[in-house]
């Protein structure tokens, strides 16, 4: 079975973006070096991109036109990728499958099969960048093996929340770096005991 690990930035306010759909300028207050190589570092491990529509048409916008920022616009125009939409019609980015349908399941059957990636692991991880919506239905379900968050030093003091109301869980640490910028990557894993 292969592990769903979710990467996301987020406020110290719980934002994932701010008021509009693609504001997401308080990124910048986290970047630097050292995250620059942490997402290398998990682009490596990755054997699929899995998006929900909206930020799957906001990441393939953007990275089809970075072609000259080296490393990691390569790895995310190579990469597999699936997106689960019912409303898309086609899905264009290179290395794209379109999934219809119920996403808990897809994503459930997804697990199970083996990565599909030329020179990637049969077992290697799916990573849900961004996808809100689509992350809020996995983590209900109990799908993600991780949590990944990166927790930029600004409070926006309103945004679009990356943890949904209505939905809550007990999660176990397994690492904690505070890096250069002032934000803090976080890892969880489910709790698994009762």
């Amino acid at each position: 079975m292969r592990r769903l690990v979710m990467w996301n930035l987020q406020t110290l306010d719980g934002c994932f973006e701010g008021t509009s759909p693609w504001q997401l300028d308080f990124h910048l207050a986290a970047w630097g070096e050292e995250l620059e190589r942490l997402s290398l570092e998990q682009l490596g491990e990755v054997g699929t991109l899995l998006f929900g529509r909206a930020t799957y048409q906001g990441m393939a916008d953007h990275w089809t036109k970075e072609t000259e920022k080296g490393p990691i616009a390569d790895l995310m125009n190579g990469v597999e990728k699936v997106v689960v939409s019912s409303t898309l019609a086609e899905a264009t980015w290179r290395n794209t499958r379109l999934v219809r349908g119920d996403a808990v399941l897809e994503v459930a059957r997804l697990k199970r099969e083996p990565c599909r990636a030329p020179g990637r692991k049969p077992d290697a991880d799916i990573f849900v960048f961004g996808s809100a919506r689509l992350s809020d239905a996995l983590s209900r379900a109990g799908l993600f093996d991780e949590y990944r968050i990166c927790v930029a030093p600004v409070v926006l003091g309103a945004g679009a929340p990356l943890w949904k109301p209505g939905w809550g869980t007990r999660l176990r640490l397994l690492d904690a770096k505070a890096l250069a910028t002032g934000a803090v990557v976080l890892r969880y894993a489910p709790r698994t005991e009762a």
